[in-house]
């Protein structure tokens, strides 16, 4: 891997190196004090966000949206150097303005802007503030930019000989790769339906017979990795996870150090499947961990779909190189979140794949490219027509995180999902984007604005952004009090990091009505939507509780029945395990004041006993099952 930002880099890795290296392993934890100083005046500043020593008890004593973002710009000032997001926002994403929809639900790399898709589906003018809104639902099932089809081909055919590539396909590797800041000489990318089918695939032709175990470090239940798991028993691999301290939900260091360092005389070591930071509880984790695995004779696999735009600019992967890294892509962001997946595999690694009896890799797709109706009369549309493209943006590349690793709802697509990319036809655009826009139909130029965006901005731009976004919003919710219950139950349990320079840009939580009885995170999420804010729902696992915290451990913990891959082929009842559930909300480069300070006045509400009470009727009332005697 190489950086042609190296630069910016370099100036990242000074800004964000106690984000890649702290709260995990102490022997190789090293600070400075300029970054110590940094973090603890960060927390200060968090503190002043809101009135000091103030706790609010009802919806009504909240300060007004003017007065808080007034308090939040004075105490991070460096925030007012991000203006240029809200003005990619207002200029290419208006829907969110005009809908008022707060889209808090999932982390990714968006692919396209909502104007690309407006223009490609309507061909009509972007909205402006003086006009009257989109229909926001007009373009979700419009054509797309390409179309998904799957092939029928073995991966380590395609990875050995690569096999043929459409154009279209051409260019947009060719932009991901540049996207994720990885080089072609090092990696091969190939396309997946989705992020699910990414592990299945890996996990389908890793050599689990002699290379026995896989550890995996996931402090919540993942769907993509819980596929990979059950392909992988199926193939008789031990299976082995990380575990995660109560209350902080660190990583169980020694734990996981004597795992990997662990000697088997009859098996090779393994899979070593490695996120650097947890998408539900903004966690952070240490590359070290990569060369330690590495040191200790395991594969290492990179699940990227938690990371942040332009993350993958810092220098840690140019030092740890990971065998296979997984990614994915969503189409628009607060609009179609469907998209695809991306699996690396490192050349030097290949090899390692053995050859499957199965004849065919099923997830891998080709991308083709979608013949949508012309809407201007054929003469109009010159088969020699040429696109050019001036953009008023300038600046860097990078990444995005996993197709909404609320992958959940990309795993869920039934595998035709697809992603867009703009092939702009002749149209008048000049009036439309202040760009200049010459379009060729024989020489399609691949424009992706949603990764264009990302690296206009930059890495410490975004990350500024959206660590000032997160920390003031862990704040004002920790600061919410039940009415005339001083020493009663929190309204607002966050689990993992708290207010925290080093921490990623989502968090999963809990509300507690006054008796201090737990709100179904269900029901939240469907109070939200009828507020049109979109949060997720998760469930935190793998938790180890010190006797010190065992009475606690009674009380929070809840038991989840799952199917088991295994206990389905034995015939055997289901398994049980236990966890939390939560309520998990992110923010990224294009989320603003306005959303995280919405999400705080919807919590708010539920300090109301009463509203408390009628929403769980109503919530039951519409979910009660009717039963035919």
């Amino acid at each position: 891997m190489h950086s042609v930002f190296a630069r910016e880099a370099s100036q990242a890795s000074s800004f964000l190196g106690c984000c890649t290296s702290t709260n995990l392993l102490d022997f190789n934890s090293l600070k400075s004090a300029g970054a110590m100083t940094s973090q603890y005046e960060f927390v200060v500043a968090s503190a002043s966000s809101l009135y000091p020593h103030t706790r609010f008890t009802n919806h009504e004593s909240l300060p007004s949206l003017q007065e808080s973002f007034s308090n939040f710009r004075t105490a991070f000032p460096q925030y007012s150097q991000t203006d240029e997001a809200d003005r990619i926002r207002a200029q290419e994403y208006y829907h969110l303005s005009f809908s008022k929809h707060v889209c808090l639900d999932y982390i990714g790399h968006g692919l396209f802007s909502y104007s690309q898709l407006q223009i490609h589906n309507n061909s009509a003018p972007i909205a402006s503030s003086s006009t009257s809104p989109p229909s926001l639902h007009s373009t979700t099932l419009g054509s797309p930019f390409f179309d998904i089809s799957y092939k029928s081909v073995n991966l380590n055919a395609q990875l050995k000989n690569g096999g043929q590539e459409t154009e279209l396909e051409s260019k947009i590797h060719r932009r991901i790769m540049a996207f994720m800041n990885i080089s072609k000489d090092d990696y091969t990318m190939v396309f997946t339906a989705n992020h699910s089918s990414a592990f299945k695939l890996l996990a389908d032709f890793y050599p689990f017979e002699s290379n026995r175990n896989l550890l995996t470090v996931y402090d919540y239940e993942n769907d993509a990795v819980e596929t990979m798991i059950k392909s992988s028993k199926k193939r008789g691999a031990r299976v082995m996870s990380a575990e995660f301290s109560w209350p902080n939900l660190g990583i169980q260091s020694e734990k996981l150090r004597r795992k990997l360092e662990s000697k088997t005389k009859r098996w090779k070591k393994g899979l070593f499947v490695f996120p650097l930071q947890s998408r539900m509880t903004g966690a952070r984790y240490s590359y070290q961990w990569l060369s330690m695995a590495q040191e200790n004779g395991w594969h290492v696999l990179l699940d990227a779909s938690a990371l942040g735009p332009k993350d993958m600019d810092t220098l840690g992967l140019s030092l740890f190189q990971p065998d296979f890294l997984i990614c994915s892509f969503y189409k628009v962001f607060g609009d179609n979140p469907s998209g695809l997946g991306c699996l690396f595999v490192k050349k030097s690694s290949a090899s390692v794949l053995m050859d499957s009896t199965v004849a065919t890799s099923v997830g891998l797709v080709t991308l083709l490219p979608v013949s949508k109706p012309s809407q201007y009369p054929e003469e109009s549309v010159s088969s020699d027509i040429k696109t050019t493209e001036k953009s008023e943006l300038d600046k860097d590349t990078m990444f995005q995180p996993e197709v909404p690793e609320n992958e959940e709802r990309n795993a869920k697509k039934t595998g035709l999902a697809s992603s867009e990319i703009e092939e702009l036809e002749d149209t008048p655009l000049e009036s439309v984007c202040s760009k200049t826009i010459e379009t060729t139909i024989g020489d399609t130029e691949i424009e992706c604005r949603g990764m264009d965006h990302a690296d206009s901005l930059g890495l410490i731009l975004i990350s500024s952004r959206t660590r000032c976004l997160i920390n003031w919003l862990i704040n004002a919710l920790m600061n919410l009090q039940h009415p005339n219950s001083e020493n009663g139950p929190t309204p607002v349990r966050i689990y993992g990091p708290k207010v925290k320079f080093d921490r990623g840009p989502s968090l999963a939580f809990n509300i507690y009505d006054w008796k201090g009885e737990k709100i179904d995170p269900a029901l939240l999420q469907k109070l939200a939507d009828r507020n049109n804010i979109s949060l997720s729902c998760g469930f935190l696992c793998h938790i180890w509780f010190s006797d010190k915290y065992l009475e606690e451990k009674e009380q929070i913990l809840e038991t989840k029945t799952a199917e088991s891959a295994v206990a389905v082929l034995n015939k055997k009842r289901n398994k049980s395990y236990s966890g939390i559930s939560v309520v998990t909300a992110a923010v990224g480069l294009l989320t603003n004041f306005e959303d995280t300070y919405r999400l705080w006045q919807f919590v708010s509400r539920f300090l109301d006993a009463d509203f408390v009470e009628k929403e769980r009727w109503r919530y039951m009332a519409l979910n009660q099952k009717t039963i035919e005697v």
